[in-house]
């Protein structure tokens, strides 16, 4: 359900700090941490993170989609243009940069507080507190992997906080992965602590089953195959799986009106109650609490069109027919693109635009693909109130996940292809053996075909970025090369420099025991 998160504290309501003279309307730490319900409020306060435009609200998208080979940028704005193609001058940009990595760290903050205080307070029921501690550790995990998968390298470059933090404090910087060991740690509290469902208003908090997925999210990226597998099996074949599957209606998992569904295993609760402004700035109080992606990457005349996909994501969504001689259903929900009211019916609707020649020969649309998936087309419009709820991980991506744990750790190269053709047939698409039959037989080209087929299914959501980089095509000449020919933005790329964002230069220079990442 949606609207769950609205309570959320400052950071300064709970400093640590003490002054000479309280104001008694204020909270504070002796006034608060004291009740059951100051503990739940305290956690909601985590979740309130997601509304922030550093994170999954607006600016995370920016790195995850359009600084891989997906999308890219041609903003009038040049500096956020530029930070889309790996040319990173000032380090403190706030909106290419230094937002996130401060958001990142006040979500940890809220985190670390909940987890240090929620121990001392009295519960009548201690599953209650038991759950809640495991929310608190679950989404510290959460922000500490988007750590280390942003600004993560071989220096001890990214801080891990474990305790309120206070001013003056200089931590170490950690490792990639020590960043991710510290996030399978906290992950491994939470699956312990959280129940496997939630019910009524409580629906969309984390579960078991999130902690596990998560986990195996960190475990892969460090290549512990078997640990990841293990994690996996138990949302696919093993006690959990009675809570997940596929959706018959790939659309499903993109409307607001088919949210919380049986595919989703974290979804982030997005809505349009609370019209306040859009909190752009890095410590606003903002309890506007909608989605704000579409906004920047919208069609011209809808949205800001800051982002935007590379066409080879519609050519190679096209390359295959499905069991009925159509095109890749799935084409038709992950972008907006010239033609498209010709390769299904009833799409020809671009919020309150019609697709046509007249559309597209517009000298602003021609040759340009748009962003489809969590836009508010329902509406007719796109806005920093997009209600439409992100789902942060959904079954189909463990599907192939697991498969690739399967294939990666020497198992059974059959039982990885029934995974992937599992997703493939909820497509209507073919299975892997009638076209690609070379991949069902060899394990190293079983490989290379699931990611694309990581792409087909999961485009603009999110995860490609994580996966370029745990398949390693960041890290030689071979790789670079390969995803110059979709994105020329990775001609400016530098092995052994841009694989990691820059540490934010005030947060380097201000804590010596912080190491800037590699040849910053």
């Amino acid at each position: 359900m949606k609207k769950l998160f609205y309570i959320f504290l400052s950071i300064c309501m709970l400093s640590a700090c003490k002054v000479e003279v309280e104001n008694p309307n204020s909270i504070t730490l002796e006034s608060f941490w004291n009740t059951e319900l100051d503990a739940e409020y305290g956690v909601n306060a985590i979740y309130n993170m997601f509304y922030k435009p550093g994170t999954y609200a607006r600016w995370m998208w920016f790195r995850f989609d359009l600084t891989s080979d997906e999308g890219f940028s041609q903003s009038p704005w040049a500096e956020l243009r530029e930070w889309t193609q790996f040319i990173y001058n000032n380090y403190n940009f706030s909106e290419g940069n230094g937002m996130t990595y401060a958001e990142c760290y006040q979500a940890i903050f809220r985190a670390n507080q909940a987890l240090f205080h929620i121990p001392d307070i009295a519960f009548e029921d201690e599953e209650k507190k038991s759950r809640l501690l495991g929310q608190a550790y679950f989404l510290r995990g959460l922000y500490y992997y988007n750590l280390a998968v942003l600004w993560g390298s071989e220096n001890k470059s990214v801080p891990i906080v474990l305790e309120p933090s206070t001013p003056g404090m200089q931590p170490n910087g950690n490792t990639e992965t020590e960043i991710y060991q510290q996030a399978i740690d906290d992950l491994t509290e939470a699956q312990n602590l959280l129940p496997e469902a939630w019910t009524g208003q409580n629906k969309g908090r984390a579960t078991k089953g999130a902690a596990l997925a998560l986990r195996a999210k960190c475990y892969m990226q460090i290549h512990q195959w078997q640990e990841a597998q293990s994690d996996l099996h138990w949302l696919v074949e093993g006690e959990g799986r009675s809570y997940y599957d596929l959706v018959s209606n790939y659309a499903d998992n993109f409307t607001s009106a088919t949210e919380n569904n049986i595919e989703s295993v974290f979804e982030i609760q997005y809505s349009d109650v609370n019209k306040a402004p859009a909190g752009d700035g890095p410590n606003s109080i903002d309890p506007n609490l909608g989605l704000h992606r579409g906004q920047f990457f919208a069609p011209p005349g809808i949205g800001w069109t800051d982002g935007e996909l590379r066409p080879w994501l519609v050519t190679e969504l096209k390359k295959e027919r499905n069991l009925t001689n159509g095109f890749d259903i799935r084409l038709k929900y992950t972008a907006f693109y010239q033609g498209m009211e010709n390769d299904f019916p009833d799409n020809n609707r671009i919020y309150s635009l019609t697709s046509n020649n007249a559309l597209w020969q517009q000298g602003n649309w021609q040759g340009r693909v748009f962003f489809r998936k969590y836009s508010s087309t329902d509406r007719g419009f796109d806005d920093y109130y997009n209600p439409t709820n992100v789902r942060v991980i959904r079954f189909a991506d463990v599907l192939l996940m697991y498969a690739e744990c399967i294939a990666e750790g020497g198992g059974s190269l059959a039982d990885a292809v029934l995974h992937v053709d599992r997703v493939r047939a909820r497509a209507n698409m073919p299975p892997l053996a009638t076209n690609h039959f070379v991949a069902t037989t060899d394990r190293a080209r079983f490989l290379k075909r699931l990611q694309t087929e990581r792409v087909l299914e999961l485009a603009s959501e999110g995860h490609r970025w994580a996966d370029i980089k745990r398949w390693e095509l960041l890290d030689t000449q071979e790789g670079i090369e390969e995803l110059k020919q979709r994105d020329p933005d990775f001609n400016n790329f530098v092995i052994g420099r841009h694989r990691s964002l820059p540490i934010p230069s005030d947060e380097a220079n201000n804590n010596p025991n912080v190491d800037q990442n590699p040849r910053y």
